[in-house]
């Protein structure tokens, strides 16, 4: 089992490698050149800009079991289609049980902004955010070591 990050504007980064040197797995973060990025105890790929560039170099690299920490609810369908097990930044697990709502949402989100639609950004993110993080990133570390 290996950890491997969509760091691309991720906020866990550093939460995700102090969790993998922990459990002594492998981390690699993968991210395009707009957000290359080296960090001690993980090794990092970084491939070229491009619309889903870094989400097609992640997935082909995803073995049955692997943690994928991610934002993106399409990554991490194509997580779960390769038996990985993706997680966000906020520590929800993405599951076959809740990835279709969650598509569906970011499509309803989608149209909004087509039809000239404005939506809130995320908030300032919290340390509580950090540690709900941290924690479900380590419940599922070791449901996957069980």
């Amino acid at each position: 089992m290996k950890l491997l990050v969509d760091a691309d504007g991720c906020p866990v980064v550093d939460l995700t490698i102090r969790a993998a040197k922990q459990h002594g797995l492998p981390c690699l973060l993968i991210c395009d050149t707009a957000h290359e990025m080296q960090r001690d105890g993980a090794e990092t790929l970084v491939v070229s800009k491009g619309a889903d560039a870094v989400d097609f170099v992640l997935v082909n690299r995803i073995a049955p079991g692997d943690i994928v920490v991610t934002q993106d609810y399409g990554l991490a369908a194509m997580a779960l289609a390769k038996r990985g097990r993706p997680i966000d930044q906020n520590g929800r697990w993405y599951t076959d049980d809740n990835i279709d709502q969650l598509l569906f949402a970011r499509h309803t989100a989608q149209k909004v902004r087509q039809a000239g639609g404005r939506l809130k950004g995320p908030k300032k993110r919290s340390p509580e955010q950090n540690e709900a993080f941290r924690s479900s990133l380590l419940n599922l570390i070791a449901a996957q070591t069980e």
